[in-house]
């Protein structure tokens, strides 16, 4: 049985995706260290360091299929790393040719090329993910773009929004993610193969040749300096990962904030039982978004993780690395799940239009005094219209009633504003700013990215 969210019976597709699992799992990642040595053979013998046939041999009889996992997991317990043990049994697999497996490598040369190749699978998986996800925050934004609410500052209405520029700003969010994830794989996406100490001196005048050849065999970019102990490759990954999530947090939090009962605006998609409370029938909990919010913690947790293992000892590290062995298959499974979840939530997102009109009505017309006090501003300064409106505002909260009913029996209002401006101005619709503008801007820019 598991004892950990990510590998549960019961939690594992909540906190991740069976495609992400996939990636990082143990057969999934012995299978990436044989790749990797079957790899380096054959480098080695387009660069004559070992015969064509002995790298032929390798090729065709290496399997991770067919390993002894569990002597392979026994040894690996000995000796601290599996690529020895792994070693041990792939060379009995090549038969005659095994004195050449693993020529002139060392151990964290195959595992840290592993990760990259588990990390480039990974980022195809999120890349699917955050495509789905600007989609459907389109549609949203495109949708809902005059859709009239209460923006909301320090948890207080404050001005008048629109749901689709609410839209457009998590939109925008993701787009740049997009960016951030096409910036990055060049320099994330860098293999590793420089020996004991980082000078590929096993190899003599042959190092470098077999370096690139090695790269090219498996896609991956060809580094410029040995990277055993420079991990910000890695610690960028996670911390991508991070950002991604932060903004999959914001979304929740916004999303179950509205779902409340005290606002009703959003709700999560309807499942039934989805949400349920064991004892309160009445209740429909926003479970996506809190799966979400759980997720981006659980990144973010691991990225501080992934910097504190970037200060590593002299040419090969102690501890720090195996540090990120924990960080960053937990921190792409957690990103998986959040981006999934986020996925299932908003395409299915409930907007209520009613409500939102009805909270934007709520304290009637205070939440546009500011277009009051601005109209009036021309005429008597800013200053004086602002302490005016503030009166007016206090009558309000103290006595209830209409904004306008108020600031029509104050007569230093009255004599500058006729009654009809004074309704416009206190009407919350009529003070939406550019955000229908910058819906398009955003609207715009998401498809010039696509």
């Amino acid at each position: 049985m598991a004892s950990n969210v990510l590998d549960s019976v019961l939690f594992r597709d909540a906190f991740g995706t069976p495609a992400m699992r996939a990636v990082f799992d143990d057969h999934e990642l012995i299978r990436k260290y044989v790749i990797v040595e079957v790899a380096l053979a054959k480098a080695q013998a387009r660069c004559g360091v070992i015969p064509e046939a002995a790298a032929q041999e390798i090729a065709q009889r290496c399997n991770a299929d067919t390993l002894d996992f569990d002597l392979l997991r026994h040894e690996t317990e000995i000796v601290g790393y599996p690529i020895l043990p792994l070693v041990h049994q792939i060379s009995k697999q090549a038969g005659e040719s095994g004195g050449f497996v693993h020529w002139g490598a060392t151990t964290q040369d195959i595992m840290d090329t592993a990760v990259v190749l588990q990390i480039r699978d990974a980022f195809e998986l999120i890349e699917q993910e955050i495509k789905t996800l600007r989609g459907t925050l389109a549609g949203l934004a495109k949708r809902y773009r005059t859709t009239p609410m209460a923006g909301r500052t320090h948890l207080q209405q404050a001005l008048p929004v629109t749901f689709g520029y609410k839209a457009a700003i998590w939109l925008d969010m993701f787009d740049r993610h997009q960016e951030r994830l096409d910036q990055a794989r060049p320099r994330i996406l860098v293999g590793e193969f420089a020996g004991a100490a980082g000078t590929l001196a096993s190899l003599g005048d042959k190092g470098l040749e077999v370096q690139k050849a090695l790269m090219e065999e498996l896609g991956l970019g060809v580094p410029v300096s040995t990277w055993h102990v420079a991990r910000d490759g890695f610690a960028e990954a996670v911390n991508l990962l991070a950002l991604m999530t932060g903004s999959l947090g914001k979304i929740a939090y916004d999303v179950m904030l509205m779902a409340s009962n005290e606002f009703g605006e959003l709700y999560e998609p309807f499942v039934k039982g989805r949400g349920a409370s064991s004892t309160m029938p009445q209740k429909r909990n926003p479970i996506s978004s809190e799966l979400m919010l759980a997720c981006a913690k659980g990144v973010r947790q691991q990225a501080g993780l992934m910097l504190d293992a970037m200060v590593q000892d002299l040419e090969r590290a102690t501890g720090p690395w195996h540090a990120e062995w924990i960080a960053i298959p937990e921190s792409f499974i957690l990103s998986a799940g959040a981006l999934h979840q986020a996925n299932f939530m908003l395409s299915g997102l409930i907007v209520d239009e009613q409500a939102m009109a009805r909270n934007l009505d709520m304290t009637k017309g205070l939440i546009v005094a500011e277009a009051v006090m601005m109209g009036l501003a021309p005429y008597i300064g800013r200053q004086d219209a602002h302490d005016i409106v503030y009166d007016a505002c206090r009558i309000v909260n103290e006595k209830g009633g209409r904004l306008a009913d108020v600031l029509n029996a104050m007569p230093n209002v009255a004599d500058r504003l006729a009654p009809e401006l004074i309704e416009r101005l206190t009407d919350p619709t009529n003070y939406l700013g550019m955000a229908p503008e910058m819906v398009d801007q955003v609207l715009k820019s998401s498809a010039s990215r696509s």
